[in-house]
C-alpha cells in the first residue's frame, strides 16, 4: 500500500525538482546580470588633436564624445589613431567602435590580418579614415562618440588621438604625398570639376615593396579600406612602384569618389617572396616595418596639348572632341592609301592601254579560248616523256609543237570547275612518269613545274581562299562571345588586374576599357581589303588578257594563281579583328588569339613563295591549314602546360627538328621520295654510295644550300627553346615561323638576282619602304608597356603615357606600323615578279 503511494506520487515529485532546478538557473542569471550592471561606463567630452593615454578592463568602459562642423561646400577628413602599449594584449584585445550620424566603424587592436594559408600579422599601431557622410545643410554639427571596451580582466593601456585630416580632398594635377601600412590606410575624395568628364588618377612609390592596393570607391559609407575586404567593392589594381586608373563621371552620380590606397600583409600578389608556412596554425607572425610612403595625383585624361588653343579656354578638352579626332585620324592614315592606290592604277592603266598586246594565233588553226588553249599546252606538255626531257634545248618549239587538238575541241569553255580534278591527272601512269623524269631534272624551269590544267589549280588555290574564310568565322565568333565575357567581368567585379592594359594611356569608351588598343587594329582590316581589292584588279586583268589570247598571259611569267593572295587578305583582314578582340582585356590565356592568324599569314607568304616556281607541287590547302592547325594546337599546349615543364619542351624540340627534317627531304626531291617502311635502308644505301664508296657532292646545290641554312636556324632555335625554355611560347613560336619566312625570302631574292632576273621600280620601292616601316614599328613594339609574363603589379611598372594626339600610346603605334609593313610585305610578294612577265617560262629558272 506504501510502495502503490510512492509510484503515485513519485511524478509530482519528479516536475517539482526541476521547477526548483529553473529557479535556481533564473536567480544565477539574474545575479550575473546585476554583477553586469555594475560595469562602470564612462563618457567624456573629447577634442581633435589631443592624445588621451587610458586604461581599459572589463569592469569599465570609456566613451569619447567628439563633435565638428560639417560644411556642404567643404569636406576635412578626420583620422582615429590608435596604439596599445600593453603587452599580450593579442589574447584579449581593446575594441573600439566609433557611431557616427550614418556610419559605424569597429576595430580591434591589436589588428590581425590574414595572409595566404591563414597567417596572422598582428599591428599593435592602427590608423582609420572616418567615413564623412554627405550633409544637405550650408553647415552642421555633428557628433560623434568613440566606444573602447574589453574582455580581459586585466588593464590594458592605450593611446587614442582623433585628428582632422586638411588635404582629404585631392586637387586637379597636384601631387599629394602620404604614408601607409596594412593597419593604417589612407583615403581620399575626388570631386569632378566642370568641363572634366575622365580622369585618371595615379599613384606612385619609389619603393617596390610592400605591395599595395589602390581603389576607386564611391561617396558611401563603408568605405573598405583594408586587405580583407578591398575588392569588396569598387575598382581595385595592386601595385609596387605604380598604379592608375581611368575614372568617367557618368559611374558616379554624385560627381565624386573615393581614392583609397592599402599595403596588402604579404607581397605574393605583387610578384615578391612569400614567408614561410607557420610551425603551427594559430602562430602570430611579425610582420615588420611595412610602411610605404606614396604619392597620389588626379589628371584629366585627355591632355590639354591635343587640342588648339581655341579650345584650351575651357579647363580641359572635351572628350568626344579627342576621341573623334583619334577616329579621323586613324581612318586618314589608312584612306590615303586607297587614295594612292587608286593613284597608281590610273597611271598603270594608262600605260597598260598604250602598250601593244600580242595575240597568240597558230598558223593554219583557229584560235582557240584561252581556257582551251592551256589545255593544249598542258596535254601537249604531257603526252611525250622525251619531248620534256628535250625542252631547255629546244626553247623555240617547247611552246609550238604540233600537236591535233581533237582532244580538247570538244571541251567547252564554260566547263564546270567542278568536274575537273587535280587527281585525274596526277593518276595516270604515263603522268607519273613524266613527273619522275621532270622533277628530277637538275635544272628546273617553270614551264616543267607548270604544267597542270590551269581550271585545276585555279579551284586548288581557290580553296585556301573559301577555307580561311570559314576558318576565321568559327574562330572569331567564340573569341569575340568570351572577350565580351572577359570585360564584363572586369566591369561587374572591378578587379582590374585580369587585363594587362598599359593603363597610362586606356580611353574607354562604352564597356570597353581600352578603346584606343582597339581602335589602332582598323588598319589591318582596311589594308587587308584594299589588298583584296588590289588583287581582285589583277585578277580581273589577267582573266581578260586570256580571253584577249594575250600571248603574255598564256606564255609568259610566273603563272598568275591568285587564291593564295586572296587567303593572304583575309588573313590579314582577321589578324585585325582578332588583335582587336585580344585588346578588349589581354592576358595570358587568350594571348593566341592575338598570334593565331600571325602563324596563318606566315604560313600563307610562305607557300606563296614557294607556289611562285612550283605551281603544280605545292601544298594543298587542307594539308597547309591541318599543319597550321598543328602549329595552333602546339600552340595552345605550350600556353597551359609549357612554362617550366622540361618534358613538354623536350617532346616539341624532338617533333621540331622531325619535322624541320621531313619538309627538308620533301623540298629537296620535289615531293619525289616515299615515307615507309624501306626508308632507313635507302637513307643507309645513300650515304654509302655518295659518301663512302665515292664523295660526291649534292645534286641541287642550290636547293641544299637553303636547306642547310634552314636546318642551322631550326635547330639552333629549338636548342634555345630547350636550355632556356621561355615563359612566352607563342612569342616563341611566332618567332620560328618569321625567321623561316625571311630566311626564304632572303634566298628568293639572292637566287633572283643570282639568275640574273631584276626587281622592277615598284617592287624595289615596296621593298625599301617595307624594310623602313618594319624597322620602326619592332622599336615601338620591343617597347613592352606591358607584360603578362609578370604580374598585373610589375606589368604595370612597364605602363606610359600616350605619345599622340593624347590618345594613342606606343602599342597602337605598333599597329599602324606593322599593319602598313604587312601590307607592303604582301605587295611585295605580289610585284616581285613583274619583270617576268614577257618571259617565256622556259627561261625562268627554278629554285
Amino acid at each position: 500500500m506504501v510502495l502503490r503511494s510512492g509510484c503515485k506520487f513519485g511524478p509530482v515529485l519528479v516536475w517539482f525538482r526541476l521547477g526548483y532546478v529553473v529557479l535556481l538557473w533564473l536567480c544565477v542569471t539574474h545575479l550575473r546580470c546585476a554583477r553586469a550592471e555594475t560595469k562602470t561606463v564612462v563618457q567624456k567630452d573629447a577634442e581633435f588633436d589631443v592624445t588621451y593615454n587610458d586604461t581599459v578592463t572589463s569592469d569599465n568602459q570609456t566613451i569619447y564624445a567628439f563633435n565638428h562642423t560639417v560644411s556642404r561646400n567643404k569636406t576635412e577628413g578626420i583620422r582615429v589613431t590608435v596604439d596599445v602599449l600593453s603587452e599580450g594584449a593579442e589574447s584579449s584585445p581593446i575594441l573600439f567602435v566609433v557611431r557616427q550620424k550614418q556610419a559605424v566603424l569597429s576595430f580591434q587592436v591589436p589588428l590581425i590580418l590574414r595572409g595566404l594559408y591563414q597567417r596572422k600579422y598582428p599591428y599593435a599601431h592602427v590608423g582609420r579614415t572616418l567615413c564623412q557622410p554627405p550633409t544637405r545643410s550650408l553647415t552642421e554639427t555633428q557628433y560623434f562618440f568613440v566606444d573602447v571596451s574589453t574582455l580581459s580582466s586585466l588593464g590594458t593601456h592605450y593611446q587614442l588621438r582623433i585628428s582632422r585630416v586638411d588635404s582629404f580632398t585631392l586637387h586637379t594635377d597636384k601631387k599629394f604625398s602620404f604614408t601607409a601600412s596594412p593597419s593604417q590606410p589612407q583615403y581620399f575624395k575626388y570631386v569632378f570639376p566642370d568641363g572634366v568628364d575622365t580622369v585618371i588618377v595615379k599613384v606612385n612609390s619609389e619603393m617596390t615593396f610592400p605591395c599595395s592596393v589602390m581603389s576607386i570607391q564611391d561617396i558611401q559609407c563603408p568605405v573598405y579600406d583594408l586587405d580583407n575586404n578591398v575588392a569588396f567593392i569598387g575598382m581595385y589594381q595592386t601595385m609596387t612602384k605604380t598604379a592608375a586608373i581611368t575614372v568617367q563621371r557618368k559611374d558616379f552620380p554624385s560627381n565624386s569618389f573615393y581614392v583609397v590606397v592599402v599595403v596588402k600583409t604579404e607581397d605574393e600578389a605583387c610578384g615578391g617572396p612569400l614567408r614561410f608556412y607557420p610551425l603551427r596554425p594559430d602562430e602570430l607572425i611579425d610582420a615588420g616595418n611595412r610602411s610605404k610612403t606614396l604619392d597620389v595625383v588626379v589628371s584629366p585624361a585627355i591632355s590639354c596639348e591635343s587640342l588648339s588653343q581655341a579650345d584650351q579656354r575651357t579647363s580641359a578638352p572635351s572628350n568626344t572632341d579627342v576621341y573623334v579626332m583619334g577616329m579621323l585620324f586613324c581612318l586618314g592614315i589608312f584612306l590615303s592609301f586607297y587614295l594612292l592606290t587608286f593613284l597608281v592604277a590610273c597611271v598603270e592603266n594608262k600605260r597598260s592601254v598604250d602598250r601593244p598586246t600580242v595575240v597568240y594565233r597558230k598558223p593554219g588553226v583557229t584560235p582557240v579560248s584561252p581556257y582551251e588553249y592551256g589545255s593544249f599546252v598542258d596535254n601537249a606538255s604531257t603526252l611525250s616523256s622525251e619531248a620534256i626531257t628535250d625542252s631547255i634545248a629546244s626553247d623555240a618549239n617547247y611552246r609550238y609543237m604540233e600537236r591535233s587538238l581533237e582532244s580538247v575541241a570538244g571541251r567547252s569553255r564554260h566547263e564546270s570547275l567542278s568536274s575537273i580534278e587535280e587527281d585525274d591527272y596526277d593518276t595516270l601512269a604515263d603522268i607519273d612518269s613524266d613527273k619522275n623524269i621532270v622533277r628530277t631534272k637538275k635544272y628546273l624551269c617553270v614551264s616543267d613545274l607548270a604544267r597542270k590544267d590551269k581550271r585545276v589549280l585555279s579551284k586548288k588555290y581557290q580553296i585556301y581562299f573559301w577555307n580561311i574564310v570559314t576558318i576565321g568565322v568559327f574562330y572569331a565568333l567564340p573569341v569575340i562571345q568570351l572577350v565580351i565575357t572577359y570585360q564584363t567581368v572586369v566591369n561587374v567585379t572591378g578587379n582590374q588586374d585580369i587585363c594587362y592594359y598599359n593603363f597610362l594611356c586606356a580611353h574607354p569608351l562604352g564597356n570597353l576599357s581600352a578603346f584606343n588598343n582597339i581602335l589602332s587594329n582598323l588598319g589591318y582590316v582596311m589594308l587587308g581589303l584594299l589588298f583584296l581589292l588590289i588583287v581582285l584588279q589583277r585578277d580581273i586583268i589577267h582573266s581578260r588578257a586570256l580571253d584577249r589570247n594575250d600571248l603574255n598571259a598564256l606564255e609568259c611569267g610566273i603563272p598568275k594563281h591568285f587564291g593564295l593572295f586572296y587567303a593572304m587578305g583575309t588573313a590579314l583582314m582577321m589578324e585585325g579583328l582578332l588583335s582587336a578582340c585580344y585588346h578588349v582585356c589581354p592576358n595570358y590565356t587568350n594571348f593566341q588569339f592575338d598570334t593565331s592568324f600571325m602563324y596563318m599569314i606566315a604560313g600563307l607568304c610562305v607557300l606563296k613563295l614557294y607556289q611562285k616556281r612550283h605551281p603544280d607541287i605545292n601544298a594543298s590547302a587542307y594539308t597547309a591549314y591541318a599543319c597550321l592547325a598543328a602549329v595552333i594546337f602546339f600552340s595552345v599546349l605550350g600556353v597551359v602546360f609549357g612554362k617550366g615543364n622540361m618534358v613538354f619542351w623536350i617532346v616539341f624540340s624532338v617533333l621540331h627538328i622531325l619535322a624541320t627534317m621531313l619538309l627538308s627531304t620533301q623540298l629537296y626531291y620535289m615531293g619525289r621520295w616515299r615515307l615507309n617502311s624501306g626508308i632507313l635502308r635507302r637513307i643507309v644505301y645513300v650515304i654509302y654510295t655518295d659518301c663512302i664508296r665515292q664523295c660526291s657532292g649534292p645534286m641541287y646545290i642550290d636547293r641544299m644550300v637553303l636547306l642547310v641554312m634552314g636546318n642551322i636556324v631550326n635547330w639552333s632555335l629549338a636548342a634555345y627553346g630547350l636550355l632556356k625554355t621561355p615563359n612566352d611560347f607563342a612569342s616563341y613560336l611566332l618567332a620560328i615561323a618569321i625567321c623561316n619566312l625571311l630566311l626564304y625570302f632572303a634566298f628568293y631574292i639572292i637566287m633572283k638576282l643570282r639568275s640574273g632576273e631584276r626587281i622592277q621600280c615598284m617592287a624595289m620601292v615596296c621593298i625599301l619602304f617595307t624594310a623602313v616601316v618594319w624597322g620602326f614599328a619592332l622599336f615601338f613594339f620591343f617597347q613592352g608597356l606591358s607584360t603578362w609574363q609578370k604580374t598585373p603589379a610589375e606589368s604595370r611598372e612597364h605602363n606610359r603615357d600616350c605619345i599622340v594626339l593624347s590618345f594613342f600610346d606606343d602599342h597602337d603605334i605598333w599597329h599602324f606600323l606593322s599593319s602598313i609593313a604587312m601590307f607592303g610585305s604582301f605587295l611585295v610578294l605580289l610585284t616581285m615578279d613583274d619583270d617576268l612577265d614577257n618571259v617565256q617560262r622556259d627561261k625562268i629558272f627554278v629554285f
